[in-house]
């Protein structure tokens, strides 16, 4: 009989996982993947090159709180996370700042004037719904076919006016010439990968760990009192109220035997290519060899759940299922899947520890 059974070994579930066992409560952790890590999940190539095997996993945080706990199972490397953006022929500095700009245009703006540039070609509205009025609305109809419109649409599966505006909220133009992908005060990279970081943080007496299962038979399996469920929550209820929409990708890794195959990390396509960005590992890894391996995205509706689909509508049908969810006892639903929203992995941590303080009666440290 085990306290609990938490199904996934992401981010969410291996959280609850040592946190629960380090209270003395036994723990049996599965995944219908092989591996532990989720989508954070890195390993080394056939080139020897560490890779994350499901698209770049940069870790940015601006709770202390997070970044101590995790602190427990990895060393970090300091890492500042920047991107291009292929438009016109140039690689041009994104998010959007002062030199994006200066560049695209011809321009000289600066720190006193980039703001009124923004302001003169604006479409304000006063209450952004969608993530076409969000981002027109600061920075002009122009800018936002050329960065974002194409982009969205290949990402999303829909233009940027059937999405929620929350979807451009998450890529903030600056009026600075700030061009770190991430403004958050804590950017660091686990120094030995995310995997080792994951294994050491499951390598516990009360924690077990199963594998490549799935987790319905699991539960017929194991005597257990309650359940951490980080799967997408439509499923847990069979699709009652039909499938929630998700967003998957399709990886396309390449190896080259040169020491760089591009001037950053991130190079995003926001034009007629089919994939939506390349990225090359060993900018984010630190790791020095003459080869390098990058991967195109390519974004499907079809495979894997990755990213919920901010539209009211869906919006609409979760709540129906986070009805249900709240209403079946001793089962708990956490993480990006299980509730429908589109969190960075710090706000997961984040949310797996506030989930254990709360069954374990403890009190939540300051962020």
């Amino acid at each position: 009989m085990f306290d609990y059974l938490i199904v996934g070994a992401g981010f969410a579930g291996a959280v609850c996982a040592e946190r629960l066992a380090s209270r003395g409560r036994s723990v049996v952790v599965c995944d219908r993947r092989p591996h532990v890590g989720g989508n954070a999940y890195d390993h080394y190539d056939s080139a020897g090159i560490l890779v994350h095997e499901y698209g770049p996993h940069i870790f940015h945080t601006d709770n202390r709180r997070v970044f101590d706990y995790l602190s427990m199972f990895t060393r970090w490397r300091s890492y500042e996370h920047h991107v291009l953006a292929d438009v016109g022929g140039k690689l041009l500095p994104f998010p959007i700042n002062i030199d994006t700009v200066n560049k695209l245009y011809g321009l000289s703006l600066d720190e006193n004037s980039i703001g009124r540039y923004f302001s003169e070609h604006a479409e304000p509205c006063e209450h952004a719904k969608t993530s076409e009025q969000a981002v027109v609305g600061k920075i002009g109809r122009d800018l936002y076919e050329k960065f974002f419109r194409n982009y969205t649409k290949k990402q999303w599966g829909l233009d940027p006016s059937e999405l929620d505006a929350s979807v451009a909220a998450r890529v903030p133009a600056r009026m600075s010439h700030d061009d770190r992908y991430f403004g958050d005060a804590i950017q660091a990279m686990p120094a030995q990968g995310y995997t080792h970081m994951f294994d050491r943080m499951l390598d516990h007496p009360n924690i077990w760990v199963v594998l490549g299962v799935d987790d319905r038979l699991l539960r017929r399996e194991v005597c257990y009192r309650k359940m951490i469920y980080t799967g997408p929550v439509d499923g847990f209820f069979d699709h009652r109220y039909g499938p929630l929409p998700y967003r998957s990708i399709q990886f396309s890794f390449e190896t080259h035997a040169s020491d760089k195959f591009q001037p950053e990390a991130v190079v995003n396509y926001p034009n007629e290519h089919e994939y939506t960005r390349i990225t090359e590992f060993k900018y984010v890894t630190g790791q020095l060899h003459p080869k390098t391996t990058v991967v195109y995205e390519y974004p499907t509706s079809d495979g894997d759940p990755y990213y919920p689909v901010p539209r009211p509508q869906n919006a609409d049908v979760y709540r129906k299922y986070k009805a249900l969810a709240d209403g079946t006892p001793d089962v708990h639903f956490v993480g990006r899947l299980a509730t429908y929203r589109y969190y960075n992995m710090d706000q997961v941590v984040g949310q797996a520890l506030a989930l254990v303080d709360q069954l374990e009666g403890t009190k939540a440290k300051a962020a």
